[in-house]
């Protein structure tokens, strides 16, 4: 495998792989409806494509107020640190901009690998998009 590299993607440049991975994880595996998928959030938002090589592999967007979502890597890359490098790279780029706290709504069995990277459980279990969430955040202050 080779090296596992994260960098911020440009909306409009990088749609078309964007949309790819989330499809595949979120439309295509979990059945989220692609209306809800699709949110006028997505142009305003900091962007992030992770890589095997050249080839696009996870990605995860930042609102301007630091909320984190859509993180999604594709099935064949996952257990192999991809989450852990896309979600570094986004907390990073988060406290370079001031960004505190980051704050995140997680499916609930996601819970344990945000609460590796700092995030704590903040609310009750709730659906989105038919699937068990909870509000998660990272406070550094």
């Amino acid at each position: 495998m080779n090296k596992i590299h994260v960098r911020v993607a440009d909306w409009q440049k990088d749609n078309i792989e964007i949309r790819r991975i989330r499809e595949a994880v979120f439309i295509a595996e979990q059945s989220v409806p692609a209306e809800l998928e699709w949110d006028a959030e997505d142009a305003g938002a900091i962007h992030f494509l992770a890589y095997e090589g050249d080839f696009p592999i996870g990605t995860a967007r930042m609102l301007p107020d630091g909320e984190i979502g859509r993180l999604s890597v594709l099935k064949d890359w996952r257990g192999l640190k991809v989450g852990d490098a896309l979600l570094n790279a986004v907390i990073d780029d988060a406290e370079r901009r001031g960004l505190k706290p980051q704050k995140l709504s997680a499916q609930v069995h996601a819970t344990a690998f945000y609460q590796r990277h700092g995030f704590t459980v903040v609310s009750a279990e709730f659906l989105e998009a038919g699937l068990p969430h909870v509000d998660m955040i990272r406070d550094t202050r």
